[in-house]
């Protein structure tokens, strides 16, 4: 599978890389990362496109093989990355909040830093 994200407003950095699938893709709504806090904290996680008018589409997380450690867990989104934001904060998706940030991809080691299913509409 390719990733592909260009460089835009929510990742100022683009990424064109290739993984080999381990496993089918499944929606992901959260995922715990532990840059801020080593104990995890949950961000809602969304994926965005390059539609102005509507640019949430969904997160996946997929399997791949990854030469370093096995296995890897590859969480992606759209043409324009993917999008986060704290569970504790109730705001819609939005560019300008302080709070959110974009990245290209994810690549997380324990597939216990994901919580699967439908992408709420907000």
């Amino acid at each position: 599978m390719i990733v592909e994200v260009e460089s835009n407003e929510n990742c100022v950095d683009g990424v064109f890389a290739r993984f080999k699938e381990a496993g089918p893709a499944r929606p992901v709504i959260q995922v715990r990362l532990y840059d801020r806090n080593p104990a995890g904290e949950w961000y809602w996680v969304t994926g965005w496109t390059d539609n102005s008018e509507a640019p949430l589409c969904a997160a996946h997380g997929q399997l791949v093989e990854d030469s370093g450690s096995g296995l890897a867990l590859l969480v992606f989104g759209g043409l324009y990355g993917l999008r986060f934001k704290p569970v504790t904060m109730e705001e819609p998706w939005s560019l300008e909040s302080s709070h959110q940030w974009g990245e290209t991809h994810l690549s997380l080691s324990n597939e216990r830093d994901v919580r699967y299913g439908e992408a709420p509409a907000s």
